[in-house]
């Protein structure tokens, strides 16, 4: 497992997306990415943060920024999930956890006494050089894809 500490390189990806389209960290290379893992198509809160980040979907390309979600659901479930609620962003199936555990969001979780495995709702910003400039874990869903947006706006600052 990878320790996902921001400065580092981040762990590459492959992926299907809802579309058919394969994407990987070295194909976005020289684009900031922002990566937001999530638990489960068409859950309350799942379903709060894709429409936030689908409505911030402009700003986001605006800045030149590339925005996936990824969740263990199948690309059957991230299409019915995406017609559903109009989502514009694109969804990578991650079935196998195999980018999930690369980002090391597959952990211990507790809901009402219960102990389980699952993933950890976080997102991150990738840099056009591939490394983690920003790792935000989602205490709180609404209001999260903003400050991914905020986040971004710092980068871009930055390297200006």
């Amino acid at each position: 497992m990878t320790l996902l500490q921001e400065g580092n390189p981040a762990p590459n990806f492959q992926l299907a997306l809802d579309d058919g389209s394969i994407v990987s960290l070295a194909d976005l290379r020289g684009t900031p990415i922002v990566l937001y893992f999530y638990p489960a198509d068409d859950t309350t809160g799942c379903t709060t943060e894709n429409k936030e980040f689908s409505a911030l979907a402009p700003e986001f390309a605006a800045r030149g920024v590339k925005v996936i979600g990824i969740s263990p659901d199948s690309l059957e479930k991230h299409g019915k999930f995406r017609e559903k609620h109009s989502l514009s962003i694109p969804l990578a199936a991650d079935p196998e956890l195999t980018v999930i555990k690369a980002y090391d969001l597959w952990q211990p979780k507790k809901l009402y006494g219960r102990e389980f495995m699952g993933l950890i709702r976080t997102s991150v910003l990738i840099g056009a050089d591939g490394m983690l400039v920003r790792i935000i874990r989602a205490t709180r869903v609404a209001g999260h894809a903003q400050k991914m947006l905020d986040a971004v706006d710092a980068y871009l600052a930055q390297r200006n």
